[in-house]
């Protein structure tokens, strides 16, 4: 069939790199793998970040014209759509196209990770907050991905609304990956690390918030561990990159940069244990890749972050925001290599089990079906 794909947070096209830009492009190739022509309806971004109702207004009007001129383009029979396809709609970044082009054309309007946040209703988001409750309502399917976010969801869909909860999904290398090896060799010497040591990896953007507040965390509990044996690299860039630096000075940390996927996928190659404290984290897609390249992960429990590590089997889940815990879950795995490499291990076979775009795509073709054929 053919589908109307729209993400109001960020355009799949945009060259920002981030987890949620990640998850619209496996949503993209997921329905073409299932046989689907997916076309972009449209980069209009609602974000709005502040809690500023005068730009929610403005927000508002220029998205109910995008609809307009979509509804005109399709009344031309250009890429007329079978169906809509929404990814990612909250408080900060509603829909509003696709339901009035959906109810224009007469076709299914789909949702995929809708969250829905009660306590934002009557704020400085109150205009964005009842968007979404109204679009989640006149959905035809909700695609949930983050499991925390059925509770607030489920009790705003309509009775002949179907509700799809898939597991966190990645798309990853068909061939066997390999461990180590040459790679990790020709990268030490390149950057003068030692081969020897445990190799931390990060990958995550330099920004204000709450990816700040996760390396803050995770700077002080590596600065509490005193054993040596260790070195950390950091794949990621942002406005604050130096305050970020800033924070390891003293630790035995290489910051590489922003990189392309080819060399993310090879950092996660040859290093040892993913370490992200996920503070304010939906799930995480650079962890769910790491566990697929048999990298363990050290993660703070939190949001739909359980969704796709298991505890004590591809990694450990601390308590968000604890320092000492993640300080702690830190030193035993360094001193539990057998541990660490049967992690790793689970962690591949799981991720390729559970999480594959394969199993993905067949559940949302056979959702997406029942919807054209009802």
């Amino acid at each position: 069939m053919k589908i109307a794909f729209y993400s109001p947070l960020k355009a799949p096209t945009s060259w920002v790199p981030s987890g949620d830009l990640r998850m619209a492009n496996t949503l993209i190739k997921a329905l073409e793998s299932a046989g689907h022509c997916v076309k972009l309806a449209s980069e209009f971004r609602s974000r709005e970040p502040l809690g500023d109702p005068t730009r929610q207004k403005v927000l508002r009007f220029e998205g109910h014209k995008a609809a307009e001129d979509l509804i005109n383009k399709y009344a031309l029979q250009e890429h007329f759509p079978d169906l809509w396809f929404t990814y990612h709609v909250y408080y900060k970044a509603p829909d509003w196209i696709g339901p009035l082009v959906a109810k224009e054309l007469n076709i299914p309007y789909v949702i995929a990770e809708a969250s829905h946040a009660p306590k934002r209703a009557g704020g400085p988001w109150n205009m964005n907050h009842r968007c979404v409750e109204n679009t989640i309502k006149e959905a035809d399917l909700v695609v949930g991905l983050n499991s925390l976010d059925a509770g607030c969801v489920k009790p705003l869909l309509h009775e002949n609304t179907k509700y799809l909860q898939l597991k966190p999904f990645i798309d990853l290398p068909s061939e066997k990956l390999t461990r180590k090896g040459d790679k990790r060799s020709t990268f030490a010497r390149d950057m003068n690390l030692n081969t020897d040591h445990i190799w931390f990896l990060t990958v995550a953007m330099m920004r204000k918030g709450a990816k700040h507040k996760s390396y803050e965390m995770l700077a002080k509990s590596l600065h509490s561990i005193k054993k040596s044996g260790w070195q950390l690299l950091v794949a990621g860039d942002g406005p604050v990159r130096s305050v970020v630096e800033a924070l390891f000075e003293g630790l035995p940390t290489t910051f590489v940069g922003q990189q392309d996927q080819p060399t993310i996928s090879n950092l996660m190659t040859i290093s040892d244990v993913f370490l992200w404290p996920a503070i304010e984290e939906a799930y995480g897609m650079a962890m769910l890749e790491a566990q697929g390249h048999g990298l363990p992960v050290i993660a703070g429990n939190t949001g739909g972050v359980g969704d796709i590590i298991r505890d004590g089997v591809t990694g450990t889940l601390t308590k968000v925001g604890d320092v000492a815990a993640f300080s702690n879950a830190i030193r035993q795995l360094m001193d539990a290599p057998e541990t660490l490499a049967k992690m790793g291990l689970q962690a591949q076979s799981i991720v390729k089990q559970d999480h594959s775009i394969s199993g993905a795509a067949q559940q949302l073709d056979n959702a997406l079906t029942g919807l054209i054929n009802d």
